[in-house]
């Protein structure tokens, strides 16, 4: 009978230790796979800037003298009235080199049915729009809103729609350069899995 009770109290205890050791294993494979998922949204984000520079080339000098810019590569899906789309990508500040891996969820009301690929690269023009960008607060405004200039950070973006206070977008679909850029009911946000991780 003792040593059933032991037995069980050893087993048990084995049981507890195996659970234990289950994350510590999960978390020195997660390395590898993060590191995989960031060199895949660099080579993403590599991909769209060099689509956005062959149709709008004044781009080029944009991105490079822009205080930050980020890159969204997307997928969009719409089924009858409701449409969802997501994407992933990556925000760089060209003024301290920091780079932010984001995150892009989308839920749009709509008639529609089909599947759309598109890339958004955001010109960010302040330090206070990159902030707000990267913490996930920046609310976009509507296709109705949107303009070339928005008369705070400074003349316009050629090619590009006002996104919010500071912050331009191309959206570059497969067909091209798309001049009439929504993404109200947008929210971007930076990825902690991908960001915390050194």
């Amino acid at each position: 009978m003792r040593q059933t009770l032991q037995k069980r109290t050893a087993l048990w205890l084995l049981a507890v230790l195996m659970l234990c050791l289950l994350p510590a294993t999960a978390l020195a494979a997660n390395p590898a796979k993060i590191q995989k998922e960031r060199t895949e949204i660099e080579a993403l984000s590599a991909k769209a800037l060099e689509n956005l520079y062959a149709k709008v080339p004044s781009s080029r000098a944009v991105i490079r003298d822009c205080y930050a810019y980020a890159t969204l590569s997307n997928t969009g899906m719409k089924l009858g009235l409701f449409g969802d789309a997501h994407g992933r990508g990556l925000a760089v500040n060209n003024k301290t080199g920091e780079k932010k891996y984001m995150r892009m969820k989308e839920l749009g009301l709509g008639l529609g049915l089909g599947v759309k690929e598109y890339d958004l690269i955001f010109v960010i023009g302040t330090e206070q729009a990159w902030q707000s960008f990267i913490a996930g607060d920046i609310k976009f405004a509507s296709a109705a809103d949107a303009s070339a200039s928005d008369g705070q950070a400074g003349g316009a973006v050629e090619g590009a729609s006002i996104a919010a206070k500071g912050i331009w977008v191309y959206q570059m679909t497969k067909k091209g350069l798309s001049l009439d850029a929504s993404i109200k009911g947008t929210k971007i946000y930076a990825d902690k899995n991908l960001n915390t991780y050194e």
